[in-house]
């Protein structure tokens, strides 16, 4: 038996460790050293194997039945751990995160800390627990996606030879003035409505990153999918909207409000579809994707087994 409920139980654990050798700001060398030193002291059988840059990762289902893998733990960013949970979901098998990347939006939310001595303290003695996950068309996120504003920033971000925040509050200082705002038609389960936004959040986590929260009631594990809609609105107050949303100001609304006069309407629903006739940008997981007119987008709940503190 390799899991019951939140431990484990009578099992020889084996480890695969995931590295991205480009993501985030920080150095992989220093990495494989602390990891190989902290896994032999805890006598745990383990390998190191690099990302790569198609982000497939179906070949890890043959080698977990294999050689009998109980963890795969993820040493980058947002985007890796998106890419390996999608090829592993349903798997008999716990995931684990060592935060790398520019954001690390679901080991924040998760409350995995950004020390690799920390995190691995968290893969060693933590608790394996259900997330959630969701479909944007055919494509798996495990944390948010993004329509329109943050998008675009997500597109320039991924051009710059640097990374890491400063970068990224360079590349949405830049996008903030050219910004503009989309025509959405919105359908859940309870009915359709047209909006204008400067930016829609399908949020799982409750942030984009780096505890930069745009979705404060969000939860990894309710079966719901927090949507933040920034409606159309003046320049000067855009941001003074975005951190009150930040903030928590703006409480949970029931979707039949969608005409309120409130510039950030926030909703949860189990699905949606979001029609998108400028074809505006769109990321997943902080990674740039191709556009859509139209996205149908549902929850999977209990969709991969997270180790968390």
């Amino acid at each position: 038996m390799r899991f019951c409920g939140k431990k484990y139980y009578l099992v020889q654990r084996k480890i695969i460790y995931l590295i991205n050798p480009i993501s985030g700001t920080q150095g992989k060398s220093s990495l494989k050293e602390l990891i190989g030193r902290k896994t032999k002291e805890q006598g745990i059988e383990f390998d190191i194997l690099h990302t790569n840059a198609e982000g497939n990762y179906h070949f890890l289902k043959s080698k977990i039945k294999k050689e009998r893998i109980t963890d795969v733990v993820i040493c980058g960013g947002d985007g890796t751990v998106s890419a390996v949970a999608a090829a592993l979901t349903g798997e008999e098998i716990n995931i684990g995160i060592i935060p790398m990347g520019s954001g690390n939006g679901l080991a924040f939310a998760a409350k995995i800390p950004s020390q690799p001595t920390k995190a691995l303290d968290i893969i060693f003695k933590g608790t394996a627990s259900f997330v959630d996950g969701f479909y944007i068309n055919d494509q798996f996120s495990c944390m948010l996606c993004g329509i329109g504003f943050d998008a675009a920033v997500a597109h320039d971000f991924a051009k710059q030879k640097r990374r890491g925040l400063q970068t990224y509050i360079k590349v949405s200082a830049i996008n903030f003035f050219k910004a503009k705002a989309y025509p959405f038609e919105i359908t859940s389960e309870k009915n359709t409505f047209h909006t204008d936004a400067f930016f829609i959040s399908i949020a799982n986590s409750n942030q984009f990153g780096n505890n930069f929260t745009i979705a404060p009631q969000a939860s990894l594990s309710d079966g719901l999918l927090d949507i933040v809609i920034v409606k159309k609105m003046s320049r000067f107050m855009l941001p003074f909207s975005i951190l009150g949303q930040v903030a928590g100001v703006n409480s949970l609304q029931d979707i039949n409000d969608y005409a309120s006069k409130k510039n950030i309407f926030y909703f949860q629903t189990k699905e949606l579809t979001i029609n998108n006739p400028q074809q505006a940008p769109v990321h997943i997981d902080g990674d740039p994707k191709n556009s859509a007119v139209s996205f149908s987008i549902r929850v999977v709940p209990k969709a991969i087994r997270l180790i968390q503190p």
